[in-house]
Parts: C-alpha cells; structure tokens; sequence
C-alpha cells in the first residue's frame, strides 16, 4: 500500500512538473459573467452558460414550485418509481421541439453517450469517430465490444475510405456538433451523404450546440431529419442552464435505451423539481431569440478586434473561441496574468487537448455586454505586449 502510495504522489509531482496538475476553485456566487471566485470578484469568460440561464429567475421560480409540487428526491430509478410526470412532460416537450419521435432523459451527457453507445453497438460491429470528440464518447466507443476507429478531425474522404472497408456489419459514425475545444461545427451535410451512401447510423453529440445554433435553438441538426440523424444527443446544463441530458431519436431507438442502456437503468432518476426548472428553460430557450443574437454581435466584435490585435484566434463562429497558447506553461501565464486584471479564463492543457494545443478557451454567454468584450481585448493586448 505504500509503495502504491509513492506511486500516486510520482505521479502527481510529474504532473506539477509538467504545468499540468489541476486545481479547483470555489465559487462563492451564483453562475454569471460576474462571479465570485475565493473570494475575488472576477469577470467571466469561460463558462458554458451561454444564453446566461443558469441564474434565470423564472428558471428558479419554476424549481421551487416543484419542489413544494414533487419534493426533492427522485428515489430510485425511471424503471422503478423514479419517472414522474414532469420527466415524462419534459422528454415529450424536448421530442416535440426537435422534431424527433421521443426523447429519453439522462442524468449527464457523460452518461448519455456512455448509455447509447454501449446500448447501441456490440461485438462484431464498426464503431468510427472525429478525433476530437469529447472524451464521453471516446469512453463510450471504448466501453462498447464493437472495433473502434477513429479519422482524422472532420476529415469525411477519410471517413468515407475507412467505411468502404467494412460493406457488412453494423457501422456507426460519431461526431460532436460543435467541437468543445475547437469551437466548430462538424461537416453535417457530408457526414450525412457518407452514412446514407454506406447505410451507417449518425449520432450527434450536440452539447455546445443546442440553444445556440438553428432555428428556435434547435442546434447544429436543425433542418436535417430523424432518418438523417438517428441518434442526437444533447446537454442541459450548458445553454439550458439547469442540468441534465437527452437522448432524441425513434421510438424504437428510445425503447432499445430504456432496455438496454446500463447508465441509465441503473441509476437513479434526477429530480422532478430539474425536470420541471427544464421545462420552463426550454420555453426561454425557444421563445429568445435575442439571447442567440446578442451572442452573434459579442463573438464577431470580439473576432474583429482580435483581428486587429493579432491574437492567434482559432476559427469559430460559436461563442468558443480558443486563442493558442502552444505549451501549458504559457496558456497558465496567460491565464494567470488575466486573472490579475479581474477576468476569468481558464487554461486548457493536454490532455484535454493534444500536444502543443494548449490554449485559453474563451466562452461567451448571452449576457455579456459590448463592454465586458473591449475589457477582455483590451486585457489580451497588455499581456501580448508583454509577453514579447
């Protein structure tokens, strides 16, 4: 046991060495762009609440009701007694709105993905993913029997050479819609053509997507239908601002989970009171559509004067907007020399990203102002100038 121990400090002293070791910090305020952070009052820019949901107070106002309605534990699983009619409600409003046969709840997107993949794919058949997707389906395709492959980051001739090889068996192909780290979207049109032509199924994991892209919030597979998508995933704890995920597909595709998918199975259901604070975001999410406007002023006055400045932005169009750093220790300088002005941005390291793509990512919410964008641009210049 000790020498177990030794181990596990090795490794943490190589991580400290390595400028990769993370650390939390606590918030001492509810999730805005103006938090409270030990004790600091620091402007945010690296949070995943987009359309600043996540302190709404009608949003808040609908949870307490519910729990006054529900109480506050679920107590056990959907399959048992832990499927409420507020969860049912809400998987048919979130069904209705995407246009899709039925949606099933998860607790996390992490569960989802982990869920479906492993529900959906077994022994003998071809699993094929982005190398950038989120390390949840990584794991899911790792956790699932089924021969993993990966192609190159939305590289779809790559793809399409990789499925030409397998003309029998199952075939699956899995994207994020918008990349995490990245902050663009997948080629969803091409992705499409090449599982109809190679009679593959498509899923989207579309966390960073949903609430912000398409028609009424609809995300990246807004327009294209059930037959193009089969399988669509999305979270509800980043512009959705509660908590929480979904499943979205057939009717056979939702039974197939209920049956099948062991994270959700076996473990007990979120609260009614979430189902219902859910609810009431997805009228707001629907209803605002100067949430996803404001977010599409921010983002270009911010790409324009990063433009200007020359800041080594990577190409987005969503409000994840990487700016490069190259190797941990720089992205931590930078991050470390913002925090000193009072903004908030995190620094992302391997192995979140790969090798030499360490970088700040930088998030936008809807309720940042054309202010709080200068005194970030302007906070990013110092630090440049310095830093040469």
């Amino acid at each position: 046991m000790n020498d177990f121990h030794e181990q596990l400090m090795l490794r943490l002293q190589h991580q400290r060495e390595k400028n990769l070791y993370r650390q939390r910090r606590v918030i001492d305020s509810p999730q805005q762009v103006e938090l409270l952070s030990d004790g600091k009052a620091l402007l945010s820019f690296c949070s995943n609440d987009y359309l600043g949901l996540a302190n709404h107070p009608d949003i808040a106002r609908a949870m307490k009701r519910a729990i006054d309605r529900w109480g506050i534990g679920s107590g056990a699983a959907h399959l048992i007694t832990g499927h409420t009619a507020a969860h049912h409600a809400l998987e048919e409003e979130l069904a209705e709105w995407l246009g899709r046969e039925r949606a099933l709840l998860f607790s996390t997107g992490y569960m989802a993905n982990i869920g479906a993949i492993s529900a959906l794919m077994g022994r003998g058949d071809q699993l094929f993913e982005d190398r950038l997707n989120h390390a949840s389906l990584i794991d899911g395709g790792l956790a699932s029997a089924a021969a993993f492959h990966r192609y190159q980051h939305a590289d779809t001739e790559m793809l399409d050479e990789q499925l030409r090889a397998f003309e029998s068996g199952n075939c699956m192909v899995i994207s994020d819609g918008v990349f995490s780290m990245d902050g663009d979207i997948a080629p969803l049109p091409q992705l499409a053509t090449c599982c109809e032509q190679h009679d593959a199924l498509l899923m989207i994991d579309d966390a960073h997507g949903i609430g912000v892209l398409g028609e009424q919030g609809r995300g990246c597979c807004s327009g294209y239908t059930q037959q193009q998508v089969p399988v669509l995933m999305a979270t509800l704890g980043k512009a959705f601002g509660v908590f929480g995920a979904f499943v979205a597909g057939s009717e056979t595709l939702i039974e197939t989970l209920i049956q099948d998918a062991r994270s959700w199975v076996y473990t007990t259901a979120p609260p009614a009171a979430m189902a219902e604070a859910l609810r009431e975001a997805l009228k707001i999410v629907i209803r605002d559509e100067w949430r996803r406007e404001q977010l599409r002023l921010l983002i270009s006055r911010f790409r324009q004067g990063a433009g200007q400045l020359g800041l080594p932005l990577m190409p987005s169009e969503t409000p994840i907007q990487p700016l490069v750093a190259g190797d941990a220790d720089r992205a931590l300088r930078w991050s470390h020399a913002l925090e000193q002005r009072g903004i908030l941005v995190t620094a992302i390291r391997p192995p979140t990203v790969p090798q030499g793509g360490a970088r700040l990512r930088i998030t936008f919410s809807a309720t940042h102002t054309a202010v709080h964008v200068d005194q970030l641009l302007d906070a990013l210049d110092q630090i440049q100038r310095r830093d040469h």
